[in-house]
């Protein structure tokens, strides 16, 4: 497939978004990688060339999105970056340990968000944001987890009104993986659910319907951009558009 000549991914330095940088500097983009970690930035760094461009620093600032896209002019964003739930039953949470994901998740998609339609992005451009499978389906070890990636699927949908109604000619769509125990985060949640029904880790990953990678879903994110849905899940079985 074709990708823009300039892409920018939050979260690149691990997990999900490390192999979608890797699957989007393998397609020709330019990739700019954005995460907090200054040592696993420069790992990418190395495995994937100088097509990588990491930048260390908290995808949550506005201001750091502006700044990013005016300088670089990317023709797709990948929103991937956020926290590890803290995994707890809700009356055994606090309202911090509740409200993590929707200050690093939500927070960082609201302003990537709002700085795609107010630089704008040139026409064409397209804004892939990584929801969760827990939107749909709940996720009651992780406090507002799910619901912070729900927020994730209703702000695609209130830029992409805007996008039509400004007339900028953006696209904004959503992949919602479902849970596997092949990222960091995900192994926290693999491991609580685990705890949870009484099995131990091998066994409940045994008993799920499939084990998605990240390779897959950097796969997922391609046939995204490639795609016309608004809204897709992705599992170890493949892609869904919603």
């Amino acid at each position: 497939m074709s990708t823009q000549p300039t892409t920018v991914v939050t979260g690149a330095s691990r997990g999900f978004g490390r192999a979608v940088a890797a699957a989007l500097v393998a397609a020709g983009s330019t990739v700019v990688g954005i995460a907090r970690g200054e040592h696993d930035l420069a790992s990418v760094r190395d495995e994937l060339g100088e097509r990588f461009r990491p930048v260390a620093a908290d995808a949550t600032d506005g201001t750091l999105a502006e700044d990013v896209l005016r300088e670089h002019r990317p023709g797709l964003l990948v929103l991937n970056a956020g926290a590890t739930p803290h995994m707890a039953p809700v009356h055994e949470q606090t309202w911090e340990t509740f409200s993590r994901n929707w200050h690093a998740d939500t927070r960082h998609v609201f302003a990537w968000t709002r700085a795609a339609l107010r630089q704008p992005l040139a026409p064409g451009g397209v804004v892939v944001s990584m929801s969760s499978g827990a939107a749909i389906g709940g996720s009651p070890l992780s406090g507002g987890y799910a619901s912070a990636k729900a927020a994730i699927r209703y702000l695609r949908a209130y830029a992409a009104d805007e996008s039509r109604r400004a007339g900028l000619g953006l696209r904004f769509a959503t992949l919602l993986p479902q849970l596997t125990p092949a990222t960091g985060l995900g192994t926290v949640g693999v491991d609580g659910y685990a705890a949870r029904n009484g099995v131990d880790r091998d066994t409940f990953v045994r008993n799920m319907a499939s084990v998605l990678t990240p390779e897959q879903v950097a796969k997922a994110v391609l046939e995204v951009v490639a795609g016309s849905a608004a809204e897709y899940q992705v599992s170890g079985a493949g892609l869904q558009a919603l």
